[in-house]
């Protein structure tokens, strides 16, 4: 019997997280979840209502689905917690085959219309959870790949990487975590493992549907043409699987036109790309300094 690929998506209590971890399940995978969610509503939404999900129930939804999903309770701002994560998937599972680095600080007026010095200073952090954790659980994952001679590190960026949205400190984030798989592939390169990153559409999560009805002219519109989270764990299963995979590492690319020239829909649905109003991702740039 073949063994179920192993991936791991962090921050996945809720949001697109669980979702792209949903859709693993659905293809048989292990999935390790991890998050801070213990407690459903610890977490809140633009409206200040409690938001649904834990660890647990996102991987007891992957084992329902097909797959085998393994809650870790893990803060990736903590570097000791993230190490035992790793050290925990090589002991009981001896592989990883996908890491999707999905863990984000959210703060509570990311989407209000202010600039960056009339929001709290706390607005940064993204860059702690979310672009330096994305670095550091890379640095172990490719610890377990490199020696076993394959794997996927995928980014969940987004168009906010060119255009302005949600301010800068959001923007740098998205950006930086393209450059991350930009140059993670030239190291990466001649393994087997590949780095991309993924500008994902709008999400149908809880977050996004709160946003449409506190915000509704700057979202709702959005929200008709959004993907469910569940279609970007199947595009990176195609990207793995691709004849083209080695071109595609180090790429950041839209994940409803990637989709489509793999083959992959949406529920039977083809999302569309917002490049024309949003941008485009920059090219792979083929220098090398060092």
């Amino acid at each position: 019997m073949k063994q179920a690929k192993v991936a791991l998506v962090t921050g996945a209590s809720r949001g697109a997280g669980a979702g792209i971890a949903r859709g693993f399940g659905e293809m048989g995978y292990t999935v390790y979840v991890t998050g801070r969610t213990i407690t459903p509503g610890n977490a809140r939404g633009w409206d200040g209502s409690a938001l649904p999900g834990t660890v647990a129930q996102t991987a007891a939804k992957v084992t329902a689905l097909g797959g085998k999903g393994i809650p870790v309770v893990c803060d990736h701002a903590d570097d000791e917690a993230v190490a035992r994560l790793f050290d925990q998937i090589r002991s009981e599972a001896g592989r990883l085959d996908v890491l999707v680095n999905n863990a984000a600080f959210i703060h509570d007026q990311l989407i209000e219309k202010k600039p960056f010095w009339e929001k709290d200073l706390d607005a940064q952090k993204i860059l702690d959870v979310g672009l330096r954790s994305a670095y550091v659980a890379s640095w172990h994952a490719a610890r377990i790949m490199v020696p076993q001679g394959s794997g996927v590190i995928a980014m969940t960026s987004s168009f906010g990487a060119s255009c302005y949205m949600h301010g800068p400190a959001y923007g740098a984030q998205k950006a930086g975590l393209d450059k991350l798989a930009h140059d993670m592939e030239h190291d990466l390169r001649g393994t087997g493992v590949i780095a991309v990153s993924l500008w994902l559409g709008m999400q149908i999560t809880e977050r996004s549907q709160i946003a449409a009805g506190t915000n509704p002219e700057q979202y709702e519109g959005f929200l008709a043409m959004a993907e469910n989270p569940e279609f970007s764990a199947h595009v990176i299963d195609a990207i793995d699987k691709a004849p083209n995979r080695d071109a595609l590492s180090g790429e950041t690319l839209i994940v409803a036109e990637i989709a489509q020239e793999l083959g992959i829909t949406d529920r039977g649905s083809q999302p569309p790309s917002h490049r024309a109003m949003l941008g485009s991702p920059r090219a792979k740039n083929p220098a090398a300094v060092y």
